[in-house]
């Protein structure tokens, strides 16, 4: 079964919101229409892609490849509970004064985890619309990609469900709850965790997919992002790496090349280079790590000339050519 919706979470600082953009992207080929939906109210996929700020109306963001469509959503969890309020139990009129009178902003802000129900359900209403809906002018879509919170939190985010499950034991919010569930546990729905090559992302992404897993929920891609090529070859290292390093070789062939050679000078460029030999070492057992999960790996290059369209399409084609 192909999935449907592609939940992208990542540490802090790892391009998580950058990589769903790109994903959403990728996945928007060949006339696909996609929906890429903000959760944090961050604005940060208006910034990739260098439009308004996503409010909650589904709107044209990008062209994808080959034709495609994304479009963007900020879900605000005060109009998705007004909506689920209408929705199950036709309140109408009075839904507007529960906000006035301050109870949806207590259930949006204080009641714990009702947050992250409201954002789960309405990615849900999203995500199962069918041709009745679009006969009520709703848009269907081939795929939802979630900007999802980071992985220091998203166990708990899309558990939290069958938590509310388990406290409501009967009625629609049990019936609701458990239909999510259902979905995020099911063939429909991807989790990709975005990590760079250094100790604690790594981490966090090994401690996120065990919680994951544990919770029953299908795992995606460890998308291994901001890669740079090694700037030392085998050789190279080998030679850096041994304490009896003749730097009399590399002496000649700076003077070769018209510098002025001294202690200072080649010192210094044997302990820059001993230090990213260091740092290739390093990410190379981080990426090891990752490998010892047994998910499959997906590799994205840094953009050294910085993020802009170019490079996000860019992006997007390094993920659909490795089959995200």
């Amino acid at each position: 079964m192909t999935a449907q919706l592609h939940i992208v979470s990542g540490k802090g600082g790892t391009g998580k919101t950058t990589v769903a953009a790109a994903l959403a992207l990728a996945l928007a080929h060949d006339g696909r229409r996609v929906l890429l939906v903000e959760v944090e109210g961050r604005g940060g996929i208006s910034q990739v892609f260098d439009v308004a700020p996503l409010g909650d109306e589904e709107t044209h963001v990008a062209r994808g490849l080959e034709g495609g469509e994304v479009r963007g959503l900020a879900i605000d969890p005060k109009a998705a509970l007004l909506e689920y309020l209408q929705m199950f139990y036709k309140l109408g009129r009075a839904g507007g004064l529960l906000e006035k009178f301050g109870a949806i902003d207590f259930a949006t802000t204080i009641a714990p985890g009702m947050r992250d129900v409201l954002v789960i359900g309405k990615v849900y209403e999203v995500v199962r619309r069918d041709e009745h809906h679009a006969r009520r002018g709703f848009q269907q879509y081939d795929a939802v990609v979630v900007d999802a919170p980071p992985t220091g939190r998203i166990g708990k985010f899309l558990a939290v469900n069958r938590e509310l499950s388990g406290l409501a034991k009967m009625g629609p919010i049990k019936k609701q709850a458990d239909s999510i569930m259902q979905m995020l546990t099911s063939g429909r729905s991807r989790v990709h965790l975005v990590a760079v090559a250094e100790e604690m992302p790594v981490q966090e992404t090994i401690d996120a997919t065990a919680e994951l897993r544990a919770e029953g929920l299908p795992m995606g891609s460890i998308i291994v992002n901001q890669e740079r090529a090694a700037l030392l070859g085998k050789r190279s290292r080998a030679l850096l790496q041994g304490a009896d390093f003749d730097v009399e070789p590399l002496s000649a062939d700076l003077a070769a090349g018209g510098l002025r050679v001294g202690p200072t000078l080649v010192d210094g460029l044997v302990e820059s280079g001993r230090r990213l030999d260091e740092r290739l070492s390093l990410e190379e057992r981080e990426r090891a790590r990752l490998t010892s999960l047994d998910l499959p790996i997906v590799r994205l290059p840094a953009l050294l000339d910085g993020m802009d369209a170019g490079g996000l399409r860019q992006l997007a084609a390094d993920l659909h050519r490795q089959g995200v």
